[in-house]
């Protein structure tokens, strides 16, 4: 027994150690800080071309971006396995790949680092676009003219022209808005407006940076000139766009398509996006290219890949939160490691709203699951039943959220189904053999451990650490087993027997 407990403490003495040493390397030799304080933020880009080869010759042209207000590119390159890949330059730069023959579904893909500089100027514009006609229809035509007048009366430049047309085009309850968007986007409407005007505009495609966002799409957004100065405007939120600001950054300086494809079918590109805060002479991507060692980090890995394991590298720290309460404090819970994943769902949505959200979905399943009762079902045809009850929980809060306009709400579908299933049921069985007492007992547990989870997990250092030294993953293994290791009374335990040792001392 003893030679066990010397060999477990020797284990995690040793992983201690091999996760220092490897955070020590990553600050001293990569540059990495150990806080993330006052450094350059860097966004990396990631484009994804997927398409269905046909067997034939393929050719790909995709936009890219380039260096603009507020981001500089620091580098970029491609990865596309047997294809060709050459750069265009111009106004608008393109990438663009090649192969003699490809057959089945191909991935390609484009990454770019932008470091973010709110001094780089807004340049003088040398030519803006060419004034467009606008070929209304006749249904159209009395309202475009309806729009722009009323929005020229409350406008003093073209800026001001196209925040009041944006206002009155994403007004659902204008007639005349709705009516142009029956026929065309939001964006297109308001270019063929400030046209009408006289006001030289067009549409561009954006991408609207958060932290660890994967598979997203463009948006279209309307650049409007004056002179020699231009704007960005989303005319969806009827807002004007701080090109400087660390927010949106543009995909594509010229009017145009973004992918272009012959060869193949159902093409698509989207999107991935994760910013990292690094000293101005280093960056951890570029090191990741030219170092062998770092290049098996998660740094090397396609940024869609990145943001998923920016949340599953947080999983251990949760993990450990759970064997503490479990082990040390005698917490019961509801599964062992549902909390954990109820935790994961908090991190997308706030406390409240998970709290609120959890106890809505499991209440509501709990009376369905008694319902389910009299019905005489099997083990598992019942808790098939209850999957499917809370699969149609989870949309009805979806579609009440979105209509009452509690966007918070709509991600309700980031909650584990089938854990929430499995815990609906062995709460309705504990409610029948253990009785109500003990299903709040578990159900409280499986709550206040979830959140002490999601606090942690929600530190934004912590979630820093994580991400960036992997050696804190064996930091948290060493802990995760000298806490296993506990075979003493848990805390809830010397307090339901400290009657029992009074009454002896008695």
């Amino acid at each position: 027994m003893k030679q066990g407990r010397s060999t477990l403490l020797w284990t995690a003495l040793i992983l201690i150690l091999l996760g220092g040493m490897h955070t020590a390397w990553r600050h001293f030799v990569h540059q990495v800080p150990l806080l993330p304080g006052s450094q350059q933020t860097y966004w990396d880009l990631e484009a994804r071309v997927e398409m269905e080869a046909e067997g034939s010759p393929v050719k790909v042209r995709l936009a890219i971006p380039q260096s603009q207000p507020g981001f500089l590119m620091r580098s970029e390159h491609t990865a596309s396995p047997g294809f060709g890949v050459s750069f265009v330059e111009g106004d608008q730069r393109f990438a663009e790949w090649s192969i003699r023959s490809a057959t089945a579904t191909q991935w390609l893909y484009y990454r770019a680092q932008f470091q973010f500089d709110p001094k780089r100027h807004i340049p003088a514009v040398d030519h803006a676009p060419d004034l467009k006609p606008s070929t209304w229809s006749q249904p159209l035509q009395a309202a475009a003219a309806q729009v722009l007048r009323r929005s020229w009366q409350e406008s003093a430049d073209s800026f001001s022209l196209a925040k009041a047309l944006a206002e009155r085009i994403s007004n659902e309850k204008n007639q005349n808005g709705r009516l142009l968007l029956s026929e065309m986007s939001a964006s297109e409407a308001m270019v063929n407006l400030l046209n009408d005007a006289k006001v030289p505009a067009r549409v561009l495609y954006g991408l609207k940076l958060e932290d660890g966002r994967r598979r997203q799409a463009l948006q279209q957004l309307v650049q409007v000139f004056d002179g020699q100065n231009w704007q960005l405007f989303d005319v969806n939120s009827a807002a004007s766009l701080d090109v400087t600001g660390n927010n949106y950054l543009l995909w594509q300086q010229q009017a145009g398509p973004i992918l272009e494809v012959e060869g193949a079918h159902e093409s698509k590109v989207t999107f991935s996006m994760l910013t990292t805060h690094e000293p101005a002479s280093s960056s951890v991507n570029a090191l990741a290219v030219k170092d062998a060692l770092l290049s098996l980090s998660i740094h090397s890995l396609p940024i869609s890949e990145q943001a998923l394991f920016k949340t599953l590298l947080l999983l251990p720290l949760g993990a450990l939160v759970v064997v503490v309460l479990r082990v040390f404090i005698g917490l019961k819970t509801s599964g062992t490691f549902m909390p954990l994943l109820i935790a994961l769902a908090f991190l997308e949505m706030s406390l409240s709203a998970g709290l609120i959200t959890f106890l809505i979905l499991v209440s509501a399943g709990l009376v369905l699951r008694q319902l389910l009762a009299y019905l005489n079902l099997l083990l598992v045809a019942r808790v098939a039943a209850v999957i499917v009850c809370v699969i149609g929980m989870i949309a009805l809060f979806a579609v009440i959220s979105f209509h009452t306009g509690i966007t918070t709400g709509m991600k309700v579908t980031l909650f584990p189904m089938i854990i929430l299933a499995w815990t609906i049921e062995r709460m309705s069985i504990l409610w029948e053999e253990e009785g109500p007492l003990e299903v709040v007992k578990q159900g409280g547990g499986s709550l206040i451990t979830a959140t002490l989870a999601f606090l942690l997990m929600d530190i934004y250092e912590v979630r820093y650490w994580m991400f960036n030294f992997l050696g804190l993953q064996l930091v948290v293994l060493a802990l995760i087993l000298i806490v296993g290791s506990y075979t003493g009374y848990r805390l809830l335990e010397l307090w339901r027997f400290n009657p029992l040792a009074n009454q002896n001392k008695g």
